[in-house]
């Protein structure tokens, strides 16, 4: 049986007693993730920044776990509005720019909170 591990990235954090992520038998599972500013922790004031910003932590979690992108099998986008799907397509593109070895996504409209245009999870397997 292997441990649970809490993943905990600097300039990202809950505001609830929540680690970024859980590692346990090499499966990487984060919590929601979202487009803030890791010097300020303020929202970027568009979904564009956002979305950048998103995924800039999505790649300091899984590396924190001993990971890369290349490990992450499956990607969960909630937007306010899901038909500006373009602006989330950007990075998604750098950061899985072949098209035989990207992560299944799914993306869908959610009631965000706080200014969050945008928030995502994501499961990675490591190892």
């Amino acid at each position: 049986m292997t441990a649970r591990k809490s993943i905990y990235v600097q300039g990202f954090s809950h505001k609830n007693p929540i680690p970024a992520a859980c590692l346990s038998g090499g499966t990487l599972y984060s919590g929601s993730i979202q487009g803030s500013d890791p010097a300020t922790g303020k929202y970027g004031a568009t979904l564009e920044e956002q979305s950048v910003l998103m995924f800039a932590h999505v790649r300091r979690i899984v590396e924190a776990a001993g990971g890369s992108t290349a490990d992450i099998i499956k990607v969960t986008v909630w937007m306010a509005d899901r038909t500006q799907r373009a602006a989330l397509n950007v990075p998604w593109l750098e950061m899985f720019p072949d098209p035989h070895s990207r992560p299944a996504r799914h993306t869908m409209n959610g009631d965000l909170d706080g200014g969050k245009l945008i928030e995502c999870s994501f499961v990675a397997l490591i190892g």
